[in-house]
């Protein structure tokens, strides 16, 4: 399907990761030449992880980002075209679409989100530095590397206790550490976690530090009593944050349905609130928030999308 107007897109995706790649894969394999734009984290989570051994086809394990980077060829291979930056404002009351993107203006018929969802950060240098060596957002991307080890993982809440429980699986010991002495997470998670002879809990402390970014690995956290403010310091060799994930949907707040904490809502499938926007991937996701589960949300979005567009086609 060729566009009667060469400035108005077919397909603009947002977001390169699992979701938005696979999503621009199939797309243009249907011939719809789409846009994809990078968004705020170009390859998403995966760009962060180092080895990723639960994805098909890959019996040895795959770097996140030669994953991502493999994808992304792919989808170029068939037509695809990528665009630096991220969406600065959308209009969904006309059609076509309408977006901003380093204050350039793009239409589109059919409008694919595959923004993802960015874990929550400590905000600490040595933090970002040890991504993916050491210091993981995804208990169960990442919980099978730490066998017999001693890890932390840092929060209070549901997201905090689960990780937790299930990385009791491989580590020999799991301390969770929490800034106050009040959990947030349920009753029955945190009952869960305190039952478990794996888990032992610190409060109140916060994390000071990680330590050894020089190195490039983890061998401790330095804590500071949220009281006191007297330091100590734990020896773990993993670092998990449990302290929660946030869509990457703010543009759209007032323009599609959210759910309370901003996740986008699906309908039939992968569509949205809005006649033509699709949704794939850990956006819509609190819950798996796994590659290959984007992979699948984003090959639905964009077999969605291709109904929409050729019903479009014979309404014209």
């Amino acid at each position: 399907m060729n566009s009667a107007n060469p400035e108005t897109e077919n397909v603009i995706i947002i977001g390169s990761g699992c979701a938005g790649l696979t999503a621009a894969i199939y797309s243009a394999r249907a011939d719809f030449h789409p846009l994809v734009i990078d968004g705020h984290e170009p390859g998403g989570q995966l760009s962060l992880t180092t080895a990723v051994e639960n994805f098909p086809g890959f019996p040895e394990g795959v770097l996140g980002p030669e994953l991502i980077e493999r994808m992304r060829q792919q989808a170029e291979r068939f037509g695809t075209r990528f665009l630096e930056g991220a969406v600065q404002s959308v209009d969904l009351d006309s059609r076509p679409f309408t977006l901003t993107v380093r204050d350039r203006s793009f239409r589109t018929r059919a409008l694919i989100v595959a923004a993802g969802a960015s874990a929550r950060m400590l905000g600490l240098e040595s933090e970002r530095k040890l991504l993916g060596h050491g210091v993981s957002s995804c208990a169960t991307c990442d919980g099978y590397f730490f066998r017999d080890r001693e890890i932390a993982v840092i929060g209070g809440g549901d997201s905090a206790m689960e990780e937790a429980t299930f990385l009791t699986k491989f580590a020999s010991r799991v301390t969770i550490v929490h800034r106050r002495e009040e959990f947030r997470a349920s009753k029955i998670m945190l009952d869960r976690a305190r039952e478990n002879p794996k888990i032992r809990f610190l409060t109140p402390y916060v994390v000071a530090d990680i330590l050894d970014a020089a190195k490039g690995a983890v061998e401790a956290i330095r804590l500071r009593h949220a009281g006191s403010g007297e330091e100590k310091t734990l020896p773990v060799e993993g670092v998990f944050l449990g302290i929660g994930h946030d869509p990457n949907t703010k543009v759209f707040q007032g323009k599609l349905e959210m759910d309370d904490e901003g996740y986008l809502v699906k309908k039939n499938g992968s569509r949205s609130s809005v006649d033509g926007v699709f949704v794939a991937g850990d956006v819509a996701d609190r819950v798996y928030r796994q590659a290959i589960t984007a992979a699948g949300a984003g090959c639905m979005a964009a077999l969605d999308a291709e109904k929409y567009l050729h019903d479009l086609q014979h309404k014209a």
